[in-house]
């Protein structure tokens, strides 16, 4: 019995399974090759479905939000990619409970409507809420740890758990879900009070910033690099000369030097190859080593 008709038979709609499915069409990289099998599940029983499945065909499976920090290698992905769709907001005064499947650009809206404050760092940042809360995403100073109260999930045997926001391990880009295998399906998060109009002008700021310095008119994953310890990373690439440099369709963003983006229908390995050389080069004229702040599967 092949993957989909068991997937079928465990109630997903024959609407949410996709096979050979390009994942340039599900990723802000806009390239890269196939999944064996794509699904985009709504609900706790349709993903734990899905990871029967996997188990019981011995199949690996990957999370997906909205593909915004992920590179798919132009081989594909041989197993399950679940994207999860799973989108409910309830706010009860100053705290929400949001599932993963929401982006965080909507979260943003409703809060800002609810007249909430201390996402709007977030609001531009592209992807989801469980993507966010993975890396403990950030920008301008803060990150989601100073936010979540609590993270419920599901581990590999469909059981579901809750960890208090002390027990995520919240650190730079980084957290327990980064490193441990599990299925972010909802968070807690405690806000504050605000007044609409100054958290809608900090928002459209944040917004002009972002416009003005990255490069978000082309295809990319958000920043490739991590930032340093004690240095700027773009700064670094800027310095070695690399702003521009490009390998086939992709190049060191001419005005991010910390973005690689698709510039010319770049294929994964273009992409791949440019991270290699450029972590190469700034190796060889400044000792560091720079690491990758996305995800390539």
């Amino acid at each position: 019995m092949d993957i989909t008709t068991q997937l079928l038979e465990r109630n997903i709609k024959k609407e949410n399974i996709f096979l050979n499915e390009p994942m340039k069409e599900h990723t802000s990289f806009k390239t890269g090759g196939k999944a064996d099998v794509f699904v985009k599940v709504h609900s706790i029983e349709e993903i734990r479905s899905v990871l029967n499945v996997s188990k019981e065909n011995k199949v690996p499976f990957f999370v997906l939000g909205n593909g915004t920090n992920i590179l798919v290698k132009d081989e594909g992905y041989r197993g399950i990619i679940m994207q999860i769709k799973m989108q409910q907001i309830k706010i009860d005064g100053t705290q929400v409970i949001v599932d993963s499947g929401v982006k965080n650009s909507i979260l943003a809206q409703k809060l800002l409507n609810n007249s909430l404050t201390g996402f709007e760092f977030a609001s531009g940042i592209p992807g989801t809420i469980g993507g966010a809360i993975k890396m403990n995403a950030g920008a301008y100073g803060n990150e989601m740890k100073e936010i979540v109260q609590e993270v419920t999930y599901m581990d590999l045997n469909g059981d579901i758990h809750t960890k208090k926001n002390d027990e995520c391990k919240f650190a730079y880009r980084s957290s327990i879900f980064s490193q441990v295998k599990a299925i972010i399906l909802q968070a807690k998060l405690k806000l504050e009070l605000g007044n609409e109009k100054e958290i809608a002008n900090k928002m459209n700021e944040l917004q002009l910033q972002r416009k003005e310095k990255q490069p978000l008119e082309y295809p990319s994953a958000g920043s490739t690099f991590k930032r340093g310890i004690n240095y700027i990373t773009a700064k670094l690439i800027d310095e070695c000369g690399l702003k521009g440099y490009s390998i086939g369709g992709a190049q060191v963003s001419e005005k991010h030097a910390g973005f690689i983006i698709n510039r010319n229908d770049a294929t994964a390995t273009d992409i791949l190859k440019l991270i290699e050389y450029v972590q190469k080069v700034v190796k060889e004229k400044t000792g560091e080593e720079i690491q990758l702040e996305i995800e390539i599967i």
